[in-house]
């Protein structure tokens, strides 16, 4: 169980170095423009904003990563932490910006957090 809990959090980890690089270096163009839906003046406008969401996705995989190459039990603590976090930040996203970081976020963050803690 151990060895999925390790994945599933290497997933979210690199999900998260994906919005962060999206958002902090690719938010004017297409593939930014994409996952915002915003068009070119907007993304002009607003990649002040993404870049700051950027940095904290890139402290959220840090941490997650960070986790997993910790000792245990600590380790085990701080991808517990971290994957809390990614959890609350999901599913506040998805109550006050768009309804897929549910999906897209939090409930991987959820699974990957249920399979850290039944690896104990």
């Amino acid at each position: 169980m151990q060895t999925a809990a390790h994945v599933l959090t290497a997933l979210v980890a690199a999900f998260h170095i994906y919005v962060m690089v999206l958002e902090m270096f690719l938010w004017e163009r297409k593939p930014g423009r994409e996952l915002s839906g915003f068009d070119a003046d907007m993304a002009r406008a607003t990649a002040t904003l993404a870049a700051n969401q950027g940095l904290y996705n890139g402290f959220l995989a840090a941490g997650l990563i960070w986790g997993l190459i910790a000792a245990d039990p600590a380790g085990h603590h701080v991808q517990i932490f971290f994957l809390s976090c990614v959890v609350v930040a999901g599913v506040y996203g998805g109550a006050t910006a768009n309804r897929r970081i549910l999906f897209v976020q939090a409930l991987p963050g959820a699974i990957a957090l249920a399979a850290v803690l039944a690896a104990g």
